[in-house]
């Protein structure tokens, strides 16, 4: 089922290697006119919004994505709702093409300004993310104008400690990152580490719940108003998970792998078993929940899931996507 939005607001849903991103539209003012030194024009009547970028291996696929939905139009701005790679990976060639602002979470600043992958996360899951600058940031209590509407961005705690939701009360449209899916949400990463993440999501669930939204525009999957129900299935996933926190670093631990396989389509068991090496979450879960077994054993438990789940094929010593 097909969800109707404001002609304002258009969602680019993508697969589960890039994030969706939502693309929003508002009237150029003639104080933008004046500050680009053009006359107004059909095509530049509009300032567009990006919400998320998406994987850095799809830039290319973006930016022609993008293009062709502007239409001639400039990319003003783009807004991040967290720093995950596959969130945050078109930033640098979307702002190669149209030197577009770049807003991000207030608390990745700095981590942003150094360019430090470990803090971002990038080497710690051994995922990539072309180097950007930012120009702004944003932070909960702030107030967001796109698509005609005003975004109250909120706290969102428990995937990543940094992301954040907008909600725009008036449509009662809500962005939710990975905090929340039609069918669950994102791994809680600071699980992994002993920072929380269990309470967190509670919070943020019981938050989008009281919001009364009646869309959610998730980070990955399709569009969906039953909001009541999947924050009752995301409730419900979250104490399976908290019964046992071994739970979601063998969740972690699937899910790193998938997505590396997401991009790489094939993997023999030695280069897989090279990348497990180089991505220091997967030390930290193997210390915390394997007692320090062999990488080759976390390597063999997140074959045998992923082929249980039919997302993968293992044959020969070759990982294969898509079962």
């Amino acid at each position: 089922m097909t969800i109707a939005l404001p002609p304002s607001l258009r969602v680019f849903e993508r697969g589960w290697l890039s994030a969706n991103g939502l693309l929003c539209r508002d009237p150029e003012s003639d104080a933008d006119r004046d500050a680009d030194n053009a006359r107004p024009t059909p095509a530049t009547r509009y300032r567009y919004t990006l919400i998320d970028t998406g994987y850095v291996s799809h830039a290319a696929q973006t930016v022609a994505l993008l293009r062709h939905a502007l239409a001639g139009a400039p990319l003003a701005r783009i807004v991040n709702t967290h720093l995950h790679s596959d969130h945050c990976g078109g930033n640098a060639a979307l702002h190669a093409e149209w030197g577009c602002r770049i807003t991000i979470p207030a608390m990745e600043a700095a981590a942003v300004a150094a360019w430090d992958e470990d803090q971002l996360s990038f080497r710690a899951t051994g995922q990539e993310c072309a180097r950007f600058v930012h120009d702004d940031v944003i932070a909960p209590g702030d107030t967001l104008q796109l698509g005609g509407y005003a975004w109250q961005v909120l706290a969102a705690p428990g995937h990543d400690p940094h992301a954040l939701l907008l909600f725009a009360p008036e449509p009662r449209i809500l962005v939710s990152g990975d905090a929340l899916w039609q069918n669950g949400f994102g791994v809680l990463f600071p699980e992994l580490d002993g920072g929380g993440g269990f309470a967190e999501q509670r919070v943020v669930l019981d938050l989008i719940a009281g919001l009364d939204a009646a869309v959610v525009i998730p980070g990955h999957g399709p569009v969906f108003d039953d909001v009541g129900a999947a924050v009752e299935r995301a409730r419900s996933r979250l104490a399976y998970l908290e019964a046992e926190p071994r739970r979601n670093a063998v969740q972690a631990l699937r899910v790193l792998i998938k997505f590396r396989l997401l991009q790489r389509q094939h993997m023999p068991d030695s280069e897989l078993l090279a990348w497990m090496d180089d991505a220091s979450y997967l030390h930290r879960i193997r210390a915390r929940f394997f007692d320090d077994a062999p990488m080759t054993a976390l390597m063999a438990e997140g074959i045998a899931g992923l082929v249980k789940a039919g997302a993968a094929r293992h044959v020969d010593g070759v990982l294969y996507d898509h079962g």
